[in-house]
């Protein structure tokens, strides 16, 4: 069942709602949706559990407004979904730009309604280098990424999945998995990896106070495992699952491994 929530003035998230018992809300990453999650879908109401899946604004069906990409207002929608479909007991997690999305709601909302908080291969905290935080990708490998998007955004989107995963996978789940990418706007594309590039959550991390989850493959070469490694310096109920055959797309490369850990967490 689909649900279209108001977030602000003309602007509407669409967001996915399958099945009943404690809700798991889950946030995509870039520059996907909510159907990145199929095979968690399928299986979590079985397993007694609400699948509720957000399309960011700019992003699958949600309305694509030109601005507002930043993590505060992407989390103040989130608040506003868990508000509009009147959840409590939360489980919360977030997938890539959607892991410290995640975090800043924890934050800027003092935790509202979540009781736990899952990561996957989270782009958090911080997505670029620093000073003081040698992880990631320069900030000027983001600009080049921004260049190619103005450029030819398909042929950028193709080779990002490329990327995405450490084997190969079939041919049709890499074409149906840039298509998921091609339904998102181009300018909220660009404008969400602006925020990729500039922000930085690690002074929300200390706010984080729910058992937590990390997720995260060690052939990950978008958001290297070094980034979860970081997170766990800084949330004090932290449990780090290692994905040893997995690149950034855990998700679909060990799912079977990645809907049991997903499980065991929840029923703790």
């Amino acid at each position: 069942m689909g649900h279209y929530v108001d977030v602000e003035k003309n602007v509407q998230l669409f967001v996915e709602d399958l099945g009943e018992g404690q809700p798991v809300v889950f946030i995509h990453g870039w520059p996907v949706n909510h159907k990145m999650f199929e095979y968690q879908m399928n299986e979590l109401p079985e397993k007694g559990y609400r699948f509720i899946g957000i399309d960011l604004r700019g992003y699958g069906k949600s309305d694509k407004p030109w601005g507002s990409y930043d993590y505060n207002t992407k989390a103040d929608d989130v608040k506003k979904v868990i508000d509009a479909l009147g959840l409590d007991d939360v489980i919360l997690g977030g997938f890539s730009m959607g892991g410290p999305i995640a975090i800043r709601y924890m934050a800027r909302h003092n935790s509202h309604k979540v009781s736990k908080l899952v990561l996957m291969a989270p782009a958090a905290p911080v997505f670029t280098q620093r000073d003081d935080y040698p992880h990631g990708l320069e900030k000027s490998g983001v600009d080049d990424i921004i260049s190619n998007l103005q450029s030819d955004r398909p042929a950028m989107l193709e080779e990002f999945g490329k990327m995405f995963f450490a084997g190969e996978v079939s041919d049709a789940y890499a074409h149906h998995f840039h298509s998921l990418g091609m339904e998102a706007s181009s300018y909220g594309t660009i404008h969400s990896a602006v925020s990729l590039r500039d922000e930085d959550v690690r002074g929300d991390l200390s706010s984080i106070n729910v058992p937590t989850l990390s997720l995260h493959g060690r052939k990950d070469e978008i958001c290297p495992f070094d980034f979860s490694l970081e997170l766990e310096k800084s949330i004090s109920d932290f449990t780090l699952v290692p994905f040893e055959n997995s690149g950034h797309g855990l998700f679909f490369e060990e799912k079977e491994k990645f809907n049991q850990e997903l499980l065991s967490f929840f029923n703790k």
